[in-house]
């Protein structure tokens, strides 16, 4: 991103990814998850109150504030404001969200951006130093989340979580996240190989399917396998992801990209320690494998 390089293709995807896209991050956060809570009159007040996080430095923990900060307050405004039935149109596209901005905007600069930019800091401090047990545990728990709910809420959370902290600089867990989420697609698809007796005629030939997904980190490659037996499958899928994601944060592996999949490890930078990155993916995706192919019963 050095001036210098103005005009080259790396400072033209570097305009798009770094100054376009992760500057939307915290915005984009915050106002879904207004909009999750009180339907499209959050949404701008979200997005401003996950703006001016942002700007006070709060990232993605004062955007997660001011998304239930708008979305609430709009959601009880909605509620308690009554107006004659000619100007109940305005209500949704203009008074709603003029009156929770408002109130998202004043709470955010005078109450919740200073100590949450204060607590954002301290973690960010932390997760830099993090080593030795702490990264491990956190490894562990990361990696198992992407794997819990294959693309639900539990593995939004964490997916989300990691591509803001991009924002402030830490880009271990974003290595965590996507090798974790690589893991469950790829583990089954290897187990289909190694015990294709385990699995039925379509779920071995969607075993090639959930190997391309899960090189593409798509973890929604996972559930038609966990879908036919969770009980035993995704177990196995978060003892792998957890694994994946462990070792990702104990060898010192970082990414800097938010998505990509296998695709972004031989892009120069991109990610810190390949080998180690190379080594968790295919620790993870082994021991799911071994699991599955250990407990899962045979197709009746």
């Amino acid at each position: 991103m050095a001036p210098d390089h103005a005009g080259t293709l790396g400072y033209a995807l570097g305009q798009i990814g770094a100054k376009a896209a992760f500057a939307l991050i915290v915005p984009a956060l915050a106002g879904y998850i207004a909009y999750s809570i009180a339907d499209r009159p959050g949404i701008a007040p979200g997005m401003i109150g996950g703006m001016l996080a942002a700007n006070l430095q709060a990232g993605f923990l004062g955007g997660i504030a001011a998304g239930f900060i708008a979305g609430y307050a709009a959601r009880f405004l909605n509620t308690h404001i009554r107006l004659p039935r000619n100007l109940e149109g305005l209500k949704p596209v203009l008074i709603l969200p003029l009156l929770a901005t408002t109130i998202t905007g004043l709470l955010m600069i005078y109450v919740v951006g200073v100590p949450v930019a204060a607590v954002l800091s301290a973690l960010t401090t932390w997760l830099k130093g993090m080593q030795g047990a702490s990264a491990l545990v956190l490894g562990l728990v990361l990696g198992g989340m992407m794997a819990v709910d294959m693309g639900g809420p539990i593995n939004k959370a964490a997916y989300a979580s990691a591509a803001a902290l991009l924002s402030s600089g830490v880009d271990a867990p974003m290595a965590t996240v996507m090798l974790g989420g690589m893991t469950s697609p790829l583990g089954l698809a290897l187990a289909t190989r190694l015990f294709p007796a385990r699995f039925t005629q379509a779920e071995r030939e969607a075993g090639g399917a959930a190997a391309v997904l899960g090189a593409a980190f798509i973890t929604e490659g996972a559930i038609p396998f966990a879908a036919a037996a969770p009980l035993r499958v995704i177990p196995s899928l978060v003892a792998g992801s957890a694994v994946a994601g462990a070792l990702a944060l104990t060898l010192g592996v970082t990414l800097k990209v938010p998505h990509g999949g296998l695709f972004v490890l031989p892009i120069p930078n991109a990610v810190t320690n390949l080998p180690g990155a190379v080594l968790a993916l295919a620790a993870g995706t082994l021991v799911t494998a071994l699991t599955v192919g250990l407990i899962k019963k045979r197709p009746g």
